[in-house]
């Protein structure tokens, strides 16, 4: 692999590493500047096809909207992978809900990277239960 190519592998996974330091920070606005006006996230729940938010303004506020109703919110990467402009990240989210009931969910996102920002995430949990409903997407 040439050192060009190389570079932009670690680049797609420094960014998705970054944000997923600022999520487990809460810092939404540190998010949004890791990702494109246009990003698009597709979540894995509602099943079949996940909702979908498109913009900085509307992942601002669903990032904000979780952070809020889960304050304990915690991303733990288990593993990270990335090809060129796009990156893998299997992930484990724990979180206490607003009644104290402590909550985990395990996922895998694939990010698609453009001009150095996250411009496309696609979210998929493990298990089809409703235990995940009100889980967050990084993601």
């Amino acid at each position: 692999m040439s050192p060009v190519r190389m570079s932009k592998v670690e680049s797609g996974v420094r960014v998705v590493l970054a944000f997923s330091e600022a999520f487990n920070r809460h810092d939404v606005t540190a998010m949004v500047e890791l990702v494109t006006d246009d990003c698009v996230l597709e979540q894995a729940v509602p099943a079949p096809d996940g909702a979908i938010h498109t913009g900085k303004d509307a992942l601002a506020h669903y990032w904000q909207d979780f952070f809020e109703t889960s304050s304990q919110a915690s991303l733990s990467v288990e593993e990270i992978l990335g090809f060129g402009l796009h990156c893998v990240m299997r992930w484990r989210c724990d979180w206490v809900d607003a009644a104290g009931n402590a909550g985990h969910l395990r996922s895998l996102d694939l990010f698609e990277i453009r001009g150095g920002l996250i411009c496309k995430i696609y979210a998929y949990v493990k298990g089809q239960g409703d235990d995940h409903r009100d889980a967050p997407s990084t993601a």
